[in-house]
């Protein structure tokens, strides 16, 4: 296999549960954008597949990241990333960054407890919001307010998909110590419906991911770039509207994903309200998550 390429899913930046280089955002940042995109997608899906054997992975993660930093031309991804950071004088800390989560995936396959959890988005979620950031050159005192929101995202995810993640990988983030406390196991995610102990669990979870996302709700007022602060309203939103659906229903049988009315009336939403926001000069004020 000469192209960690030939290992892409299929899926795309339009296929993600949050916008990735939208309308939204200026034209001047899409092309790096769409290029961090596709190397963490590259990496993403090396690193989720199926027959893959585990050394291999490994293997293709650290050619990324050689050639990344100059080591090679063969992976046109890392090649393209490489040569959009540095047009814009940009060091690659946040895709490193990432590829130790990548690499977390391919060798741990269980979390113990909230903590190791939150560790790994770390490395997998909340690198992606502070990229975007220093793209519009802002202040890194609004990391803090996108950390929780991109860890918000993160875990959104892993409920949404933790059937799917445990019977095609193996693969299980909720937190040992969350099942065993409402009485549930791993085995039961393999089940066509969620045990009343699993499905305690995974409402618990997501009662304490939205006080994540509550912590995130100040971002938008935070950040300087107008648009981006439209597309973090919009993202914060479809976040919103995911995890209180998370709350409430069993995601190994019910849908937990927005259909395309929802992603259409949570994007006007997010746009109309961080318009009137900032036209009004309003701060949003948090507000302690519900069930928290």
């Amino acid at each position: 296999m000469s192209s960690a390429s030939d290992l892409r899913s299929g899926k795309t930046h339009r296929d993600e549960n949050f916008p990735v280089a939208s309308w939204i955002i200026h034209p001047r940042h899409r092309a790096l954008i769409l290029a961090f995109y596709n190397f963490v997608r590259t990496a993403d899906d090396i690193a989720d597949h199926a027959t893959l054997a585990a050394e291999e992975k490994l293997r293709l993660l650290d050619l990324l990241e050689a050639e990344l930093l100059g080591k090679g031309d063969t992976q046109p991804e890392a090649v393209k990333l490489r040569q959009a950071l540095a047009g814009r004088s940009m060091p690659p800390r946040h895709a490193l960054d990432v590829l130790i989560a990548f690499r977390m995936d391919v060798t741990k396959l269980r979390y113990e407890n909230w903590d190791e959890v939150i560790h790994y988005c770390r490395y997998s979620a909340m690198p992606v919001g502070r990229f975007m950031l220093d793209v519009h050159g802002e202040s890194a005192s609004t990391w803090a307010a996108s950390d929780a929101l991109c860890a918000g995202l993160q875990i959104n995810n892993h409920l949404q998909d933790c059937a799917r993640d445990f019977g095609d990988l193996n693969r299980v983030y909720l937190p040992r110590d969350a099942l065993a406390a409402a009485g549930a196991s791993v085995e039961e995610l393999g089940a066509g419906r969620a045990s009343a102990g699993l499905l305690q669990c995974l409402h618990t979870l997501a009662a304490r991911t939205e006080t994540l996302l509550n912590e995130s709700k100040p971002l938008a007022a935070e950040v300087k770039d107008f648009r981006l602060g439209l597309e973090i309203s919009v993202i914060q939103a479809l976040a919103d509207k995911i995890v209180s659906m998370l709350k409430v229903r069993d995601p190994l049988t019910e849908r937990v994903h927005l259909s395309p009315l929802e992603l259409v009336a949570c994007s006007i939403g997010g746009i109309a309200g961080e318009m009137v926001r900032r036209a009004s000069g309003r701060r949003p004020v948090s507000k302690p998550a519900a069930g928290a």
